[in-house]
């Protein structure tokens, strides 16, 4: 079969007029009204959709827990092969006169900033502690719940769900994206990616699900790491003494607080969105990366140093030695030890997957769009392994420094007792002591919270338009950033308040599986795509789009 050039265009219809002028109408309006009918469900009624979503997650993880596991290792297979491939590492997102648009410490910034940076003030002491306590060694017992011979199973398993396998899902995501729109000029949306496999098909109804499907389960895994922050933000708020109304009798966050909370990051991230990715994403990005190296400073210097090495380098060690084993296993049996590690699976591992999956159309489109002029290699190294590095770094020293104040006696508990959101409050108030100091810091961590916060949350208003568009983004999307705004915030808050974070948790686990889906459509059409690419160029055949075709910045 004779080679063909590259497909270069895929046409979407859009609205040539009225508020919907330049949107793809058959992805916008659907989307809004499933996002629509989601939270008017929630709200009116909350009992059955706290039953049918429930009963959907539990459907999900006990019969797509396999799926989920080897599509995660296919993705960080797939970046390791794509990175010490020679004639697909060289080649750009791009053409080849094209040069980055922005430095390594912004890219950096904004990469990790929108893909976990938030999660690193929860769970970066949150998880370790929690895996210090149990852990598949602990349950096979191969280890000592919260024993010495458990530290570094604590950060082999935290690392396991923060390193590599969740940046890979990314830069799987990215790499489709910025291959396609950048190198053949096709449409910056979910769709291009699929182009080899199912060519100018996309530009009709095909096109559009996959499209829709992208938009949903990006409000949802976005909703997920707001659900988690908001939360946070609340109970800081109230420890740096803004009002007890923030808080409940039970000590977790009032519907007050939660609305109070959503309403501020919003109102705050549809501005920063507002004003696009080069001004006020940029320079939300930049500072809560200066933010998070002092607060790392902090913990490096006055927390538990040494042990924090000892966390990161050895933990890093077993982590690497471990990865093979970890990404392919798949708990199951009928003796109670294998209910439990499937049971500790489905809860952690597997959870956490669809979340990276449900991210991924978002954080992969933000990456493709800052890193146009980046090759193949420099893209993987820089979305899988440096920001990687970034997570083991924080886990070591936040987490590392909480588990020596319990097993010191130092903190007498309290990091354990704390809420996932307080410990890292918890934690500082044990090393300043309470009075001014212990006060200032957490109104540092409040500030860096909702700057990741922000930072996601506009980044995400910012993709959406961006896919509902076309792959175009521009100042006509304005009233549809405010209201993708808004309907963001509304879901976060309907689902915590009909059932907390679990209900958002249950919803993003739902959203992603088709997603999933495609996204290993994505990693077949890049490998494909790059494979032919390579043989055309030995045939004399241009594998890219002419220069005046490729997306406008």
């Amino acid at each position: 079969m004779a080679l063909k050039p590259p497909l270069t265009k895929l046409p979407i219809k859009t609205a040539s007029s009225g508020f919907y002028r330049g949107f793809s109408m058959d992805v916008t309006i659907t989307a809004k009204i499933i996002i629509g009918l989601l939270v008017i469900w929630a709200v009116a009624f909350p009992d059955q959709a706290a039953s049918v979503l429930n009963g959907l997650n539990g459907f999900i993880l006990t019969n797509f827990a396999t799926w989920y596991v080897y599509v995660m290792a296919a993705f960080v297979i797939v970046c390791i092969v794509l990175a010490v491939w020679p004639s697909a590492g060289r080649l750009k997102l791009g053409l080849d006169s094209d040069e980055p648009e922005f430095g390594y410490f912004s890219w950096f910034s904004m990469m990790f900033g929108a893909g976990i940076g938030v999660g690193m003030l929860t769970w970066a002491v949150a998880e370790p502690i929690y895996h210090f306590g149990n852990n598949p060694d602990v349950m096979q017992g191969f280890a000592t719940a919260k024993g010495e011979d458990n530290i570094l199973n604590a950060y082999k398993w935290s690392y396991l769900h923060w390193g590599f396998s969740a940046w890979s899902s990314y830069a799987i995501a990215g790499l489709g994206l910025g291959y396609f729109a950048y190198r053949r000029g096709l449409p910056l949306t979910i769709r291009s990616s699929l182009s080899p496999l199912f060519g100018a098909r996309l530009s009709g109804k095909m096109g559009h699900l996959v499209d829709i499907v992208a938009v949903v389960a990006t409000i949802l895994g976005v909703a997920q790491t707001l659900g988690f922050g908001v939360n946070q933000f609340v109970d800081g708020m109230a420890r740096i003494g803004v009002g007890d109304w923030l808080m409940n009798a039970e000590g977790k966050p009032s519907s007050a607080g939660i609305v109070f909370a959503i309403v501020i990051i919003m109102g705050a991230s549809t501005l920063s969105a507002l004003s696009g990715v080069g001004k006020g994403i940029k320079w939300l990005s930049n500072l809560n990366m200066a933010l998070s190296i002092f607060l790392l400073g902090f913990l490096i210097i006055f927390g538990s140093t040494f042990f924090g090495f000892r966390a990161l380098f050895v933990g890093m060690w077993e982590y690497v030695i471990a990865l093979p084993g970890m990404i392919f296993t798949i708990y199951s049996g009928e003796n109670p030890v294998d209910q439990d590690l499937a049971g500790w699976q489905g809860s952690w591992t597997v959870f956490y997957w669809a979340w990276w999956v449900a991210f991924a159309p978002f954080v992969g489109l933000f990456l493709a769009r800052i890193s146009k002029g980046r090759t193949i290699r420099e893209f993987v190294l820089g979305a899988v392994i440096a920001p990687s590095i970034m997570c083991f770094v924080w886990f070591a020293w936040a987490g590392g420094t909480a588990i020596d104040l319990e097993l010191s006696g130092q903190a007498a508990g309290k990091i354990f007792g704390a809420t996932d959101g307080g410990k890292i409050f918890a934690m500082t108030d044990i090393l300043l002591g309470e009075g001014v100091l212990s006060w200032l810091m957490a109104v540092v961590i409040v500030v860096l919270l909702m700057t990741y916060l922000v930072t996601s949350a506009d980044s995400a208003v910012l993709i959406v338009n961006t896919i509902n568009a076309a792959g175009d983004e521009g100042p006509k999307a304005r009233p549809h950033i405010i209201f993708w705004g808004v309907a963001l915030g509304a879901v976060v808050a309907a689902l915590l308040l009909i059932g907390g974070i679990g209900a958002i948790q249950t919803a993003m686990v739902i959203g992603a599986l088709p997603f999933s889906v495609v996204m290993v459509l994505m990693a077949i059409a890049l490998i494909k795509a790059i494979y032919l690419d390579g043989k055309r160029e030995a045939a004399g055949i241009s594998s890219t789009a002419p220069a005046e075709t490729t997306p406008a910045e």
